[in-house]
């Protein structure tokens, strides 16, 4: 299941999603589509139960940035049904208001992340659910997400923390501390021609993104 990033549609994550279904079942749910106001546990809630709706045992979790607060949610609540989870530059570790910090202090970066694609997701999200927007953002900068980690690192779930080399938003220090907290592994993704890789590479370069998921062998993509 992969959850997508703070105010993107599911749709943009299609071709990452098409690499993975070479090999596993994906679900792309949308965040986002919930009744008003928005609130973490409610969409935690939708998730559980479609995956018990669809018969799932058990689910390997992938989420990016935003979408990895609501991973953390999940797997708390459902130890029991998580394989292993991946987040990609995802919020993390961050006090409250690390996520705003981080954007103010680097605008340049979210004008390189600006591209047609993202910023088309970026509108049709706030138009559609433009009352879900203010709440879920709200959220991702004020939720405090240590008991969850907490929780997840006791229940000694697989995790792995992947993170761009360049990454135009979240900071990879904290990314570091996530992983550790966790008791993930934690990668800085690499590409062959030694290009830069920005926080929405997960959409942005998919081919790239999925070649770094199968190295971490998880139990969805085993032969």
């Amino acid at each position: 299941m992969l959850l997508h990033g703070f105010a993107m549609r599911p749709d943009i994550y299609r071709r990452t999603a098409e690499l993975l279904a070479r090999r596993a079942r994906v679900l792309v749910p949308d965040l986002f589509d919930v009744p008003a106001p928005w609130r973490s546990a409610d969409v935690v809630e939708a998730l559980i139960t479609t995956v018990d709706d669809m018969g799932l045992e058990r689910v390997t979790l992938i989420g990016h940035s935003f979408g990895g607060g609501i991973e953390l949610g999940f797997a708390a609540a459902r130890p029991w049904q998580v394989a292993d989870l991946v987040f990609s530059d995802t919020l993390a570790v961050s006090d409250e208001w690390g996520l705003a910090d981080e954007a103010l202090r680097h605008p340049l970066g979210l004008a390189r992340l600006a591209t047609w694609p993202a910023t088309a997701s970026f509108v049709q999200s706030w138009v559609r659910y433009p009352r879900q927007m203010v709440d879920a953002a709200w959220w991702g900068f004020r939720s405090r997400r240590d008991g969850d980690i907490a929780d997840i690192a006791e229940a000694a779930l697989p995790s792995h923390v992947l993170w761009a080399n360049r990454d135009s938003i979240l900071s990879r220090a904290d990314g570091e501390r996530f992983a550790e907290l966790l008791g993930a592994t934690f990668t800085v993704a690499s590409a062959p021609d030694g290009k830069p890789i920005d926080h929405d590479w997960m959409f942005q370069d998919p081919e790239l993104f999925v070649a770094h998921v199968e190295r971490l062998g998880l139990w969805a993509l085993a032969p």
